[in-house]
């Protein structure tokens, strides 16, 4: 595994150290793990290969059984460490609570299933084999913490899906000076020519320095050095100097678009007073700007038509975590191949590699994350925590155009007339906005929505073929704005109490589902066919009347994949198409009226 797949795509360094693979691993239904030392000598009687979770083929048990305690252990050792180094132990995500404990020392506890979190094991290191040892707390039943699609029983059904316990993403060490960066982070200044970044270290004083350079398709356009007067550190540079983008810059040249995904390379280096450095990092950034305006989405100042898909990012052998870094691109490439421009990332926040390979091929990301199906004050809690997380994680994603923080009133299932689900509901819009003032907010994605940026609506009654006047009635209420705002989606109503639509764009979110068995196995879709003829039929009847709309601002078809039982995804679950790409395409394609090209 080189620096192409490096864990943290946003600030890479040359050296670091995968530690997935083979882990000593261990269930603990009794919860007796910490009161007998299992964190010390014991050798734990299974083997698992991280970072895939019990339950997955992939990781060598493939038991289903819920069980709510799981242990992993392993050895390394800190590879190019240094007397005067310090050794940070990262893990890209563990379901749901982690302690980790290293040579026997209890060194980090993290809550939060979607979330990274590192620790620094320096005072804790032997100098020869370094034990890891991680205790994991997934409660099985518990709805309230941020499950989404995890099902809470004992089985997958319906639209819930198998349980993950534990580590599902890439656990990885890097020994850094103790002078260096922490993270970084951009703002595309896209009407200024600008770009706004910010960095934050550790270890740094007022004498120590930060010299930058950002370059464009291996020209450098902008460089120079700070010293750290501050930390963070924050400045603005300006792109355009009066020359290389002068004419063309808020077009194609420079900017990042689905069809031109162009990208700003930046390497930072850390440098003490006498002009040692003590780190080089790299990153990257895309100029592009989203905003909502006049009942249109606009993408660099240009109105532009989403035709997303939903993705729910699980995979057969490896449920939550993708087989290896070429799955996460080829799941992109093979929306993209049938026409899509994005995808609606469901009740998951993905592998940052996900986003790295949606940032440098050009597709759209709504940012999700998983829901607790109840509303309690300690959910309301767990969730507001992962959020700030998870923005904190991918804000200078430029493919990220979207937060979606709740959906269909999952865990605020009374919005539709409690004040205090409604003012959970506005909260998450008031904080996402706090954080991140540079993306459009959906308040309650699918209905009883509260404040919201855009107006995102699910209806699946659309019927199927021979049902005329079912799908009459759907065509109708997509026809234009009033008819949308007023009709009703599995009996909700669009705006929650006393809130009403303030003229935001409408995007029909979720729709479709159209089931379609090609492998024998028992299944369902909120429609069904019996062969590619029809399924292109009756897909090319649905975005008929979405194209027919005058209020649609785009939409977002249910789904990429079958899952597990769910059999309405446009490819196998295996990633096999159930139907010519080329012919998706080219019903997509009907409609070019407001897409950026």
């Amino acid at each position: 595994m080189g620096t192409r797949e490096y864990p943290r795509p946003q600030l890479q360094r040359a050296g670091w150290q995968s530690l997935d693979g083979a882990w000593q691993f261990a269930f603990d239904d009794g919860d007796c793990g910490l009161a007998e030392g299992w964190y010390d000598d014991r050798t734990l009687p299974l083997t698992i290969q991280v970072p895939f979770v019990y339950q997955a083929e992939r990781s060598g048990i493939g038991d289903r059984t819920p069980h709510d305690i799981v242990w992993y252990k392993r050895t390394f050792r800190p590879e190019g460490f240094r007397p005067g180094m310090q050794v940070l132990l990262h893990f890209g995500a563990v379901d749901y609570q982690a302690s980790v404990f290293v040579n026997g020392h209890l060194v980090k506890e993290h809550e939060g299933g979607n979330t990274p979190f590192e620790a620094d094991i320096t005072p804790f290191l032997s100098g020869g084999e370094e034990v890891i040892c991680v205790r994991a707390y997934d409660p099985h039943r518990s709805e309230e913490i941020p499950r989404g699609k995890q099902y809470w029983k004992d089985a997958s059904e319906s639209i819930w899906y198998t349980n993950s316990t534990g580590i599902w993403q890439t656990v990885w060490a890097e020994c850094v000076e103790r002078s260096h960066l922490e993270s970084v982070c951009f703002t595309p200044l896209f009407d200024e020519g600008r770009v706004r970044m910010e960095c934050r270290a550790e270890g740094v004083g007022p004498a120590d320095m930060l010299s930058w350079e950002i370059a464009y398709k291996g020209e450098t356009v902008a460089a120079g050095s700070l010293r750290w007067y501050a930390n963070p550190l924050v400045w603005e540079a300006d792109l355009v100097q009066n020359h290389i983008f002068r004419t063309g810059f808020h077009h194609d040249e420079g900017v990042w678009t689905p069809d031109h995904p162009n990208l700003f390379d930046v390497t930072f280096c850390v440098r003490t007073a006498d002009g040692r450095m003590t780190d080089r990092a790299e990153s990257y950034f895309g100029m592009r700007k989203v905003h909502t305006a006049d009942g249109m989405v606009y993408l660099n100042n240009r109105p532009f038509y989403q035709k997303l898909v939903l993705d729910q990012g699980y995979w057969p052998e490896g449920l939550l975590t993708a087989p290896d870094d070429e799955a996460l691109r080829q799941d992109i490439l093979l929306a993209k191949a049938m026409g899509f421009n994005g995808c609606r990332k469901h009740q998951k926040t993905e592998d940052p590699r996900f986003l790295y390979w949606a940032d440098h091929l050009g597709y759209l990301v709504w940012g999700e994350c998983a829901a607790a199906p109840v509303y309690t004050e300690k959910a309301v809690e767990r969730s507001i925590r992962e959020w700030t997380e998870i923005v904190e994680r991918d804000y200078s994603h430029p493919c990220i155009v979207a937060w979606v923080p709740l959906n269909e009133s999952w865990g605020v299932p009374n919005i539709r007339h409690d004040r205090r689900q409604q003012h959970y509901s506005q909260t998450m819009y008031h904080l996402l906005h706090a954080l991140d003032g540079t993306r459009p907010v959906i308040s309650n994605d699918g209905w009883e929505m509260t404040e919201t940026d855009i107006c995102a609506l699910h209806n699946y009654a659309h019927g199927q073929k021979e049902e005329t006047e079912k799908y009459a009635a759907y065509r109708e209420m997509l026809a234009d704005t009033e008819s949308l705002v007023a009709g009703r989606a599995a009996g909700r109503n669009t705006f929650a109490g006393a809130f009403s639509y303030e003229g935001q764009p409408i995007l029909l979110t979720e729709f479709g589902g159209i089931g379609f068995d090609v492998s024998g196995e028992k299944g369902w879709g909120y429609t069904s066919v019996r062969d590619e003829e029809a399924f292109l039929e009756d897909y090319g009847r649905l975005l008929d009347a979405i194209y027919a709309s005058s209020g649609l601002w785009g939409f977002c078809y249910t789904q990429l994949t079958d899952v597990e039982q769910e059999i309405n995804g446009l490819y196998t679950y295996d990633r096999k198409p159930k139907v010519s790409p080329e012919k998706i395409r080219a019903i997509n394609d009907r409609y070019h009226r407001h897409a950026v090209k």
